[in-house]
């Protein structure tokens, strides 16, 4: 009893302070049971979260042999155009599925998504109607894609619950792919690409899923963890900053393990029966003036270490600062 009040209370402080800018939800995957949400339908920019939509029509295709993962990807013009991030494929390059999804999940690779819904559907725009028709289908009432990729465009929005809905599907359904979420790195020729997802190395459990980022939406994660054959995920949206992202992902996932027994017995709410969150609105939020990076034109906070107590006989210790790092492009679904 007491560690769910430590939980609980953790959770609270969490969602009360500044860095709690958006919506979030926290979900048990087997049942679907819902164990927090806050803001759970309101209208927001999903930014590369997209790229899990873009992912799950590429398993669709592999699962019914239209697509393998040894075809190859040639590298088109928009896919050369696109803004960072990318793997940089030169006009008629080509790269394997398999290594395309890698880059997709792994790297954010915005290229890889254009080349990726050029493949399904021929054009990126074809591939994007076939991607909203899906969260349809899936049961993403607020859900409407534009591109591949998330990068900025007004008609690209989704909500908390759908992006829950959405990871769900995705577990359940494809479960041969799941490693693919929680690789902290891949290689692609001598280059080796690490992951944005931070939980991956720093919270117990952690296996997955996928970040984005845009200045109009914030920092943006889905995280999945397990423990002890229970798994959660929790959905956050619009923080200032990516360490605040996990900061309050981690705090949510942490309270769903603690509470998990009371929590998944007396709930009723699952992700479909839960009732619509109040002052929901269908005008997507922009919290571009709370992020802090210089490319959303915001000076990113400086962070301070804290001075050491360690005594030496020979040396004073010297005082170092640290900066969190700053997101590269407006355009940037990295981080």
């Amino acid at each position: 009893m007491l560690k769910w009040l430590i939980a609980i209370v953790t959770l609270a402080t969490a969602a009360a302070s500044p860095a709690a800018a958006g919506p979030a939800l926290l979900f048990e995957v087997e049942s679907g049971k819902v164990l927090y949400a806050e803001e759970a339908d309101q209208s927001w920019h999903p930014a590369s979260l997209t790229k899990m939509m873009t992912a799950y029509l590429v398993f669709e295709a592999l699962k019914a042999g239209s697509l393998k993962l040894e075809d190859k990807l040639v590298c088109s013009q928009p896919a050369v155009e696109v803004s960072p991030s990318k793997i940089g494929l030169p006009l008629g390059g080509e790269i394997t599925v398999d290594l395309a999804l890698r880059a997709l999940i792994v790297k954010s690779a915005n290229d890889m998504a254009i080349m990726l819904g050029e493949k399904l559907a021929g054009t990126e725009a074809a591939f994007a109607v076939r991607m909203t028709e899906t969260a349809k289908r899936l049961a993403m009432t607020r859900t409407n894609f534009a591109n591949a990729s998330g990068l900025p465009d007004a008609r690209q929005v989704t909500s908390a619950r759908d992006m829950a809905l959405l990871s769900r599907a995705i577990i359940r359904d494809f479960p041969e792919h799941a490693a693919l979420f929680s690789m902290p790195n891949m290689k692609i020729g001598n280059r080796r690409l690490g992951s944005h997802n931070g939980l991956l190395k720093t919270f117990e459990g952690a296996d997955g899923m996928k970040t984005g980022f845009i200045c109009d939406s914030g920092f943006n994660i889905v995280a999945s963890a397990t423990r002890d054959g229970r798994r959660l995920v929790a959905v956050v949206l619009g923080e200032p900053s990516a360490d605040q992202r996990n900061v309050r992902a981690a705090a949510l996932l942490q309270h769903g393990f603690e509470t998990l027994g009371w929590k998944t017995y007396f709930s009723s709410d699952t992700l479909e029966s839960m009732a619509v969150s109040q002052g929901a609105t269908v005008e997507p939020a922009n919290v571009r003036k709370l992020v802090t990076a210089w490319a959303c034109g915001n000076r990113p906070v400086k962070v301070r270490k804290a001075k050491s107590t360690k005594k030496t006989s020979s040396k004073k210790s010297t005082k170092k600062k640290s900066s969190t790092k700053a997101a590269t492009g407006t355009a940037a679904t990295t981080p």
